[in-house]
């Protein structure tokens, strides 16, 4: 194996500032995605609550209709 007399630097960066910002940056990133699926699951939840309301108020009204004395007889 040849031996080749290249040196290698480790290059250390030691700033402080640097580092927090870039903690607090990532902090805001997390916070945002969490506020992202807070009102992913309440949008899901009330387009759930939407639909069984639709679907509720249909049939109360199909129900309520079978009480009508005059359904079909007349075609």
């Amino acid at each position: 194996m040849l031996n080749d007399n290249r040196q290698q630097y480790v290059i250390q960066s030691n700033d402080p500032k640097g580092d927090e910002g870039f903690g607090k940056f990532l902090g805001v990133i997390i916070v945002f995605v969490m506020f992202l699926g807070a009102v992913q699951v309440a949008y899901d939840s009330a387009t759930a609550w939407y639909r069984g309301m639709i679907i509720w108020l249909n049939d109360t009204a199909t129900y309520l209709a079978g009480f009508w004395p005059y359904q079909s007889s007349l075609f």
